[in-house]
């Protein structure tokens, strides 16, 4: 059973008689999935007033002691997200804090979580997360490297921080209104955008999977339309496999011509696939 070491991520703890409520009020997925379901995971998004992305984040419902909702996300924005979900409790019977440090976090591919697990296709497929003591080591031997995780990962067409997801970008030009955004649940911190985006069905670029016929291809390479004009770029490569964001100008373009980071060009080297 491979396993990737994902290591110390941004942890935070909510806890107390309104967290469902306040938190639900934050993130763009409804937290009350988490009562029905509480050993899966639960993807999601914090936005700001304009729809636009804050982070990308991993919800659980925590009931080994006192029941509390966990929130997950690289390592980065573990002050940025504390301070962005702690701004708005002013009057609510919630608590917030940092346990970073604390655990560490392993993702499995299997199909099998345990008790204390959380299922998750972090990955692409079927796979649960685990919480570890930050002093505990793994016992296992079989851990995915972090390029095996990375081929997965693209061939699936997950989009991850850092790389196909930034902070200030519309969640829905990544798919992620497909897995990570109730548009059921209510109101929340820069719903009506994304709301309106879904009413008006348009965005101005989306990510797509690409199949690459050339093998020095590398992120960043720049998609070119027939006419040579710069319709979009790939964010992600594990040849044969990339991820990349396409303009809405050439959204019924299959092929496209890429750019090379040096200049070079390679005719009809990428191909959009399902």
């Amino acid at each position: 059973m491979p396993i990737l070491d994902l290591g110390t991520r941004c942890l935070l703890c909510l806890h107390g008689a309104d967290s469902v409520r306040y938190l639900n009020g934050q993130v763009t997925q409804d937290v009350r999935l988490l009562l029905a379901h509480p050993q899966s995971a639960l993807a999601s998004c914090v936005t700001d007033a304009k729809g636009r992305l804050q982070a990308f984040v991993t919800l659980y419902l925590q009931e080994t002691q006192r029941p509390s909702l966990w929130i997950e996300a690289p390592i980065e924005l573990r002050e940025v997200l504390l301070a962005r979900l702690s701004r708005y409790l002013i009057a609510d019977d919630a608590e917030i804090e940092d346990i970073s440090d604390q655990y560490h976090l392993a993702h499995h591919l299997s199909h099998t979580p345990t008790p204390g697990d959380f299922s998750h296709s972090r990955l692409g497929v079927p796979g649960f997360d685990r919480w570890l003591p930050a002093q505990e080591t793994h016992s296992h031997t079989d851990l995915l490297s972090i390029e095996e995780a990375e081929r997965i990962r693209i061939e699936n067409g997950i989009p991850a921080w850092g790389h196909e997801l930034q902070e200030g970008m519309l969640p829905p030009e990544a798919g992620l209104d497909a897995t990570a955004i109730s548009y059921q649940k209510g109101c929340y911190i820069g719903q009506e955008v994304i709301s309106r985006i879904k009413s008006a069905g348009k965005v101005n670029r989306r990510l797509c999977k690409f199949s690459l016929e050339a093998s020095d291809v590398c992120a960043c390479a720049i998609l070119l339309d027939e006419n040579g004009g710069e319709v979009g770029e790939l964010t992600s490569v594990a040849h044969p496999f990339a991820l990349g964001y396409v303009s809405k100008k050439a959204f019924g373009q299959t092929r496209f011509t890429l750019r090379l980071p040096d200049g070079t060009l390679r005719g009809d080297a990428a191909r959009i696939r399902d």
